[in-house]
């Protein structure tokens, strides 16, 4: 048997829209709960989310018994890490702050077994081959990994094409915070000069035959995006739905309480 079919890649080479959704509490129930949602991904952020090895495991294998399809981003593109989290059975990556064609082209190498690249082989020890049940698992699990390479800076922007003429690099996912802060936009993701860089770095991957995704929780600026041609666009992540929503029930209680006569109160 093969490595499984990763459907996440094929859809994105149809260029069919993939809707996501960001998980940053580090929780397999969490995991689990979004999962039964229906997204198309789900991103388990080991960048800015509090995530080890174990608990990205933990998660991948929540995720695992739905139609979601996981992706992982790795706090940082090293090889070290990257052999973890694909060992683990993470298929598909997404990688931050990539600038330059040198340092893409050491990413898909750290994501391909030889000679294609460097991957370790440790695969009779690792969940992504059914511990070694796959018995294919070697000779099919470069063509099934699918690598997502954010650019979230002015560099990254400048060097679009020459990253995404590498081969093996699957998309491009535009970073709208980081670049606001490159940009002297801190905190400012929206400023119409940073939502221009935006829009031409999306328009330069699709240009460039590539992917591209991005995330916001502002829902007509996803549908814009997607409208763009962004096929793999996160809506919004699972602090903000567990912020937003905890505020909201509390001020709709607070709202209907306040409209209620005091208990006791003759008229």
């Amino acid at each position: 048997m093969p490595a499984p079919h990763n459907a996440f890649k094929a859809a994105l080479r149809t260029g069919r829209p993939q809707i996501g959704l960001w998980l940053a509490l580090a929780s397999p129930y969490v995991a689990e709960i979004c999962a039964g949602a229906g997204y198309d991904w789900l991103l388990i952020d080991a960048e800015h989310g509090p995530n080890d090895v174990p608990l990205l495991a933990a998660q991948l294998q929540a995720v695992a018994a739905s139609a979601s399809h996981p992706v992982v981003r790795v706090p940082i593109g090293e090889a070290w890490i990257i052999k973890q989290v694909l060992d683990i059975g993470a298929q598909t990556l997404l990688i931050p702050m990539v600038e330059s064609a040198e340092q893409a082209r050491a990413l898909v190498r750290a994501t391909r077994y030889p000679p294609e690249g460097m991957r370790g082989v440790g695969a009779a020890l690792a969940r992504a081959s059914h511990y070694n049940r796959l018995p294919d698992y070697l000779q099919s699990a470069n063509e099934q990994i699918c690598l997502l390479l954010q650019v979230e800076s002015r560099a990254g922007l400048a060097a679009i094409e020459e990253i995404a003429a590498i081969d093996g690099v699957d998309g491009i996912f535009v970073g709208p915070a980081d670049l606001a802060a490159d940009m002297g936009f801190l905190g400012d993701p929206g400023a119409p000069e940073v939502q221009a860089a935006v829009i031409d770095g999306l328009r330069r991957s699709l240009a460039c035959g590539k992917a591209a995704g991005i995330l916001t929780a502002d829902q007509e600026l996803a549908k814009s995006y997607v409208e763009l041609g962004a096929s793999f666009v996160a809506i919004g992540s699972d602090v903000g739905v567990l912020a937003g929503g905890t505020s909201r029930l509390l001020s709709q209680f607070g709202a209907a309480q306040s409209a209620q006569p005091a208990r006791g109160a003759v008229y």
